[in-house]
């Protein structure tokens, strides 16, 4: 559990992502801002106060890893894996550029720190399983963070996965659903509604548990359940919000990926209360 000074670390962690990506997005005038905002808290939690990792020896055998297996939050990953050091902050201003190794989407093969090229959803979480099982062979203990989003949890591959992962009992790979209730071009509902989705994961065999996704305390007790389930694979359901903290932006399908005008940039710095670069 947090207590009160480390989750004032983690928040103000936060609060400086946020207005990092908007500064980011704004000045190259691309990227995925909504679901960026949305998986803020998890990736800080995870990297800043779950996962046994070494940004100075990325390789490290034994290691934690974590796939965002929603690829298109890349931005607020490649913030989170500079401010740990894993590649100068400076390169961010590349993103998205031609000869960048910070690609649209992770690539495992360019960027320190990715552990696994994402893009095409669904991918992820059957990677991660075998990840897990990869480890287990090897005796060592490591845990598989994969961040699902939702428009992905309505690929096959995933149920194909979730079955794979309850029979082989991976105790070691924990899913994070990102569940801000929108996806690329409407909200669930609209597009594929997925009824209870607790319930489903649930059926399939895994270890359940909600929490507030925005908020790192929630999010650090739901990893420590999951890892005293010994029986189990396990999903924690993070209620999010797209967009989260730019009020415009808030639970809009169009901010999925959507350039930052100056007038937009402005309110939301206003509304982050950063400062203007």
């Amino acid at each position: 559990m947090l207590n009160a000074d480390r989750k004032m670390e983690l928040d103000k962690k936060c609060l400086q992502f946020r207005n990092d990506l908007i500064d980011l997005l704004h000045s190259i005038q691309t990227g995925h801002p909504g679901g960026s905002l949305s998986c803020t808290e998890i990736l800080t939690t995870l990297y800043f106060d779950c996962m046994d990792i070494d940004p100075q020896n990325p390789k490290k055998e034994g290691r934690d890893r974590l796939i965002l297996s929603k690829g298109h939050g890349a931005p607020m990953l490649y913030l989170v894996l500079a401010e740990l050091g894993y590649f100068p902050k400076e390169d961010l201003k590349t993103l998205r550029q031609t000869g960048s190794y910070l690609q649209g989407h992770p690539c495992v093969h360019k960027t320190p720190g990715v552990e696994l090229s994402t893009g095409p959803l669904g991918l992820g979480l059957g990677a991660g399983i075998g990840m897990a099982l990869g480890e287990r062979l090897k005796g060592s203990n490591a845990y598989i963070y994969v961040v699902l989003g939702d428009g992905e949890i309505q690929e096959g591959a995933i149920w194909e996965a979730a079955m794979a992962g309850s029979k082989f009992k991976t105790t070691h790979c924990i899913a994070v659903l990102d569940n801000n209730g929108v996806q690329l071009d409407g909200t669930n509902e609209e597009i594929m509604p997925m009824g209870d989705i607790g319930a489903k994961w649930a059926a399939f065999g895994w270890n359940v548990i909600h929490c507030d996704g925005h908020n790192v305390m929630e999010i650090k007790e739901a990893v420590e359940a999951a890892k005293k389930e010994k029986e189990k694979p396990s999903i924690l359901i993070c209620k999010t919000v797209k967009g989260k903290g730019v009020s415009f932006m808030e639970g809009k399908s169009a901010w999925h990926g959507k350039a930052i005008g100056q007038e937009e940039y402005a309110q939301a710095k206003a509304e982050l209360g950063g400062v203007f670069q």
